[in-house]
């Protein structure tokens, strides 16, 4: 039995194509603890929200899981029978998405919602239920909950119907939480009370969250550790701090470097030259390497794999060579 919550081993997703099958996931690996969250951050087409995706088992077809183990308190979650999978998402496993309206049905009050996920999960009669609901709106700071537990998804506001499906995503008090840009369409002082939300829930229930964005300043306020991704594969991961101060890998300091500080006297700003490769077009060796200022000529050939870096671990033969000298 493994002391992680979640393990992600060697995972890889597929396309099958009329061209050929696109690899969109190759041999990612990483874990979460108990208690701790974990940001997944990277430009979009990097694989955040598909990794998300196949933990959950909502693979879009005619995407495939195509190797690799997902592991939840060391049960092999990956190859289970569809019911099967659909009972642990709700019960084990709790998601929430970035934009609240495709995750609440707009013809059923929240309460009806709730309600019914509540008692599918878990041994409640409907009272049971309908309070347990009353009490999970009102922990998420929707107010007059016991008001507006009757009402319908329209008549809430962005911010509001975004606490709702976190509630929802609580309702059965899951061990894992995927959150796939859960801040994302919301201003800012709602993205700080969301934030605090994630953070009370990990310390209250223990749960693992594996927190998806872009955003670099949520990830520093809300996570412990951050993996970065690049065309599919995870380039860093180490303890938050670490990663956004001191980072490693060529594509992890761009993106450091592209952050505008509010004490900064830089009158540009970093720039990554180039774009991220197409799934048909992934070059070979470390598929950053066409963008890298610092490519070493085994950077086109050999692949690199994780290898420790200081306090990180990055993907990278710069760290191979400076470990050497």
């Amino acid at each position: 039995m493994s002391a992680s919550l979640l393990e992600v081993r060697h995972l890889c997703v597929e396309f099958p194509t009329r061209r050929g099958t696109l690899r969109a996931l190759d041999d990612v690996s990483f874990s979460i603890e108990p208690g701790e969250i974990l940001g997944v951050v990277g430009e979009s087409g990097a694989g955040k929200s598909l990794t998300g995706a196949a933990i959950i088992g909502l693979l879009e077809p005619p995407g495939r899981i195509a190797s690799g183990e997902i592991l939840l308190e060391g049960r092999r979650i990956d190859d289970l029978p569809y019911e099967q999978m659909r009972r642990l998402r709700g019960r084990s496993i709790g998601a929430i998405f970035q934009d609240p309206l495709t995750s609440l049905n707009p013809l059923y009050t929240v309460g009806r919602q709730l309600i019914e996920t509540i008692m599918t999960h878990l041994p409640l009669n409907a009272a049971e239920a309908r309070a347990r609901a009353i009490e999970l709106l009102k922990k998420t700071g929707i107010p007059a909950p016991e008001l507006r537990i009757d009402q319908y998804p329209h008549q809430f506001s962005g911010g509001m119907r975004q606490r709702v499906v976190i509630a929802l995503a609580l309702a059965a008090e899951p061990k894992l939480i995927i959150a796939d840009e859960p801040t994302t369409a919301l201003d800012v002082s709602i993205q700080a009370q969301i934030i605090a939300l994630l953070r009370q829930v990990c310390k209250e229930q223990g749960a693992a969250v594996m927190l998806v964005t872009h955003d670099m300043g949520v990830i520093a306020e809300t996570c412990d550790r951050v993996a970065v991704m690049y065309a599919g594969r995870v380039v860093e991961i180490g303890p938050v701090q670490q990663v956004i101060h001191r980072p490693a890998h060529p594509y992890t300091i761009g993106l450091m470097g592209s952050i505008p500080a509010m004490d900064g006297q830089a009158e540009r700003l970093t720039q990554i030259d180039g774009a991220m490769p197409r799934l048909n077009a992934i070059p070979p060796g470390c598929s950053y390497h066409p963008r890298c200022p610092q490519a070493l000529p085994r950077c086109r050939n050999e692949r690199p794999e994780l290898m420790a870096a200081a306090a990180t671990q990055a993907a990278c033969w710069l760290v191979n060579q400076e470990q050497r000298a």
